[in-house]
C-alpha cells in the first residue's frame, strides 16, 4: 500500500514498459488515400507489398469465389483499417486471427483486427469472399464485362473493387500472384507470366505472376475461350496474346494489330529505354465496349478498336503506357498527363517512323483543327478535373505540349528526356511538376512557363510555341495544314478513353 502511495511514477513507468501503447495511441486508418479527384479511392495506414489471389470462376453464372491474401506493412498504429471492395465477404483474418469486419459506403471494407497493429509491423490479411461481379454497381456502373463465354475486369481509374480487395490507388503498387480455376476448355488470362496450369475434376487452374510493382487498376482478369499465341522476344521475354474465338469480322484485324506487339515494344525501347516488365502481350475479349487499357504487361483491347481494319497505333499507345503510366505511375489522378500525353505522342512518333506524317505535321494539323473559341482549349491537361480527366484535350493538347518541349530544347535533349524519365522513375510514382523539374535538369533550360502555357492556361497558346514554321504559315495564309496520312488511324483511337458510360470514372485509352 505504502509503495503505491510513495512511488506512483515508478508503477506508471513499469506499466508503460509492459504495454506497448495505450488504446489512445491507435487510430483508424483513413478511408481514402487523399486523392482529391476520388476521395474514396485507396486507404491510409498501411502499404501493400504483395497480393496473392486464389479464385474460382464459373462463366455460366458469373459466380466468383476468392481468397485474397494481402501482405502489407503498417504506416501508423492502427486500431482498424479499410480495404476497397464491393463483393460479399465471408471471413477476414489478420495475422492468422479472425478479425471483425463491416461494409460502409459503396466500396469500404472496414477491418478491426483482434489486436491493434503497431506501426512498422508486417501484416497478413486474408479475405474470403464470393459474389457476381456484374451485379455490383457503384455509382450506377460496373467495371466488370460479361462476355458470351466469361467475364473481364478492365477499367480505369478502378476495376479491382469488383473482383479483389485492395488498397485501390496507384500510390500503393504491389506484386501479384493470380491463380484462377475455371471449367476445362476455358482459359483465365491475367498479368505477367503464366507459371503453370493443371486440370483436376473438370476444372483447370491457371497461375499467373506479375513480379514488378503494379497498380491495382492495371491488374486484369479475363475468363473465356481464347485462341492463344505464344512466343519469346529476342531478349527472351515471354509473349502471350489471346483472342476470343467469337470475334467474328473483327478477328483478322485484331490479330494483324496485336501480333505486332513485339515489334512495337522493340521500337519503343529505342525511344523510352529498356522494357520495364517480365512479359509482353495483349488480349481481345468479346466485349461490347469501345476502349482499350494498358493493363500491365498485357493490354486489353475492345474488338471495336479494329472495326475499320488493323490499327497498330492503338497498340503503340497501350504499349507506350508500360513505361509512361505503368512503370512510372501517377501520384494523383490529376497527374494523368504524365500517362496520356506521352502515350499519344508515341503515336505521333510511330507516324514519323512509318513516314505517314511527322510529329510536327500532326501538331500543326491538330493545333489548326481547334479554333481559339473551341472548348478544347479550356481543358487543362496538367489538372483537368475528374470530369475531364480523359478528355481528348488531355491527349492531343497533352501531346502538343511535348512537341513544344521538343522545339524548345532540341531533339538531342528531348529524346534524352523521354528515355531518361522512365529509368530514373522506374516502378515509382510522379506528378507533372516532377517531370518539369526533370526536363529542366536535362536540358538546362527554364521550362516552367512553357509547361504552364500548354498544360495549365485555359486558352489557345500562341502558335509559334507549337510549330515555329507550320502554325505561323497557317495563321498568315488562313490555310489549314494538310491532314497527315496517319491522322485518321490515330483519331480512330480517340475512343480509347471512352468507357461507354457517363460516370466520370471512365477511361481506357
Amino acid at each position: 500500500m505504502h509503495r503505491r502511495i510513495l512511488v506512483p511514477s515508478a508503477l506508471a513507468a513499469s506499466l508503460v514498459l509492459a504495454i506497448p501503447a495505450s488504446a489512445a495511441d491507435f487510430a483508424a486508418g483513413a478511408p481514402g488515400i487523399g486523392d482529391p479527384y476520388y476521395p474514396a479511392s485507396g486507404n491510409g495506414g498501411y502499404d501493400v507489398s504483395h497480393y496473392d489471389l486464389r479464385l474460382k470462376y464459373q462463366p455460366a453464372t458469373d459466380l466468383l469465389e476468392g481468397t485474397a491474401t494481402i501482405v502489407a506493412t503498417t504506416k501508423q498504429n492502427l486500431s482498424r483499417f479499410n480495404l476497397d471492395f464491393g463483393l460479399a465477404v465471408g471471413e477476414v483474418r489478420v495475422n492468422g486471427r479472425k478479425a471483425a469486419f463491416a461494409k460502409s459506403g459503396d466500396q469500404e471494407l472496414e477491418i478491426t483486427p483482434a489486436t491493434p497493429l503497431e506501426k512498422g509491423r508486417a501484416v497478413s490479411v486474408v479475405v474470403r469472399y464470393a459474389g457476381k461481379p456484374s451485379e455490383l454497381k457503384i455509382g450506377g456502373w460496373t467495371a466488370w464485362h460479361r462476355t458470351p463465354d466469361g467475364g473481364v475486369a478492365a477499367q480505369e481509374p478502378d476495376s479491382a473493387v469488383w473482383w479483389f480487395p485492395s488498397n485501390d490507388h496507384p500510390l500503393d503498387k504491389a506484386t501479384y500472384d493470380v491463380s484462377v480455376s475455371v471449367p476445362d476448355g476455358t482459359q483465365a488470362i491475367s498479368n505477367g507470366v503464366l507459371q503453370s496450369q493443371s486440370s483436376r475434376l473438370g476444372w483447370t487452374r491457371f497461375n499467373w505472376r506479375s513480379n514488378k510493382p503494379q497498380a491495382s487498376y492495371l491488374t486484369t482478369l479475363a475468363v473465356g475461350k481464347f485462341d492463344i499465341t505464344t512466343d519469346k522476344t529476342a531478349k527472351g521475354l515471354p509473349v502471350l496474346n489471346a483472342y476470343s474465338r467469337d470475334l467474328g469480322d473483327h478477328a483478322g484485324a485484331a490479330r494483324a494489330s496485336v501480333e505486332r506487339t513485339t515489334e512495337v515494344a522493340e521500337w519503343l525501347e529505342e525511344v523510352f529505354g529498356p522494357y520495364p516488365f517480365n512479359a509482353l502481350g495483349g488480349y481481345v475479349p468479346n466485349v461490347t465496349s469501345g476502349y482499350a487499357l494498358e493493363t500491365q504487361t498485357r493490354p486489353f483491347y475492345s474488338p471495336r478498336q479494329f472495326a475499320n481494319g488493323a490499327n497498330v497505333s492503338v497498340v503503340v499507345h497501350e504499349l507506350a503506357h508500360q513505361w509512361y503510366g505503368d512503370s512510372v505511375s501517377v501520384k494523383g489522378w490529376k497527374d494523368i498527363w504524365v500517362n496520356e500525353g506521352f502515350a499519344r505522342y508515341s503515336q505521333w512518333l510511330w507516324s514519323e517512323k512509318e513516314g505517314e506524317g511527322t510529329a510536327q505535321e500532326l501538331a500543326d494539323y491538330i493545333y489548326a483543327l481547334h479554333p481559339a473559341d473551341d472548348p478544347f482549349w479550356t481543358v487543362k491537361p496538367g489538372d483537368p478535373g475528374p470530369d475531364k480527366q480523359f478528355d481528348i484535350a488531355v491527349y492531343d493538347r497533352g501531346a502538343l505540349a511535348l512537341q513544344a518541349l521538343r522545339n524548345e530544347v532540341g531533339d538531342e535533349d528531348f529524346f534524352a528526356i523521354l528515355k531518361g524519365w522512365p529509368t530514373v522513375r522506374a516502378h515509382g510514382n510522379a506528378n507533372v511538376g516532377d517531370f518539369v523539374t526533370y526536363a529542366e535538369k536535362v536540358s538546362g533550360k527554364p521550362l516552367a512557363e512553357l509547361f504552364d502555357t500548354w498544360l495549365y492556361e485555359p486558352s489557345k497558346p500562341a502558335g509559334a510555341a507549337a510549330a515555329p514554321a507550320g502554325a505561323a504559315a497557317a495563321a498568315r495564309t488562313g490555310v489549314r495544314p494538310a491532314q497527315p496520312t496517319s491522322y485518321r488511324k490515330i483519331a480512330a483511337t480517340n475512343s480509347v478513353h471512352d468507357h461507354g458510360h457517363d460516370h466520370h470514372r471512365s477511361h481506357g485509352h
